[in-house]
């Protein structure tokens, strides 16, 4: 009877694990509320913002980003530095587990250079994020005007 409870404990014990470990498999970042920031006049960059949230368990890092809307697209980082404002490239971003990185104006950013075509406002833009570990987050940047 204890050895038959026993073999019942570690099926279940065996299923939980087999199941979660599943659920992490298909655990998946996702991009929110991208948007792309319209220049007020014909310029040859763009900024995009939005949120980019990972729910996994385990921390992943961008390593690239690409959209076939721009010739160019990189991370950016606005920063204050002895009183005056500084933009530098960022290598990767790397979101731990859980966590989410937002982009937004004056801070972390995408800088979308040379578009291939005139965008309008409500215009969308794929984004592509490459992460460390070989996989790809796509993202979906609608375009607003300067004002909004």
């Amino acid at each position: 009877m204890n050895a038959s409870r026993l073999r019942l404990g570690l099926l279940a014990l065996l299923a939980a694990l087999s199941s979660s470990s599943a659920f992490a498999a298909e655990c998946t970042p996702v991009v929110r509320d991208g948007w792309v920031r319209m220049p007020p006049m014909a310029m040859p960059m763009m900024a995009g913002f939005g949120r980019i949230e990972n729910p996994c368990a385990k921390p992943m890092t961008i390593v690239a980003v690409s959209s076939v809307a721009f010739g160019d697209v990189s991370l950016h980082e606005t920063r204050v530095v002895d009183g005056v404002s500084r933009m530098r490239a960022l290598p990767e971003l790397r979101i731990g587990a859980g966590e989410s990185a937002v982009l937004k104006p004056g801070g972390m950013h995408l800088m979308l250079m040379q578009p291939g075509a005139t965008l309008k406002p409500g215009s969308k833009v794929a984004v592509e994020f490459a992460l460390k570990d070989g996989g790809k987050l796509l993202g979906e940047f609608v375009v607003r005007s300067a004002g909004e």
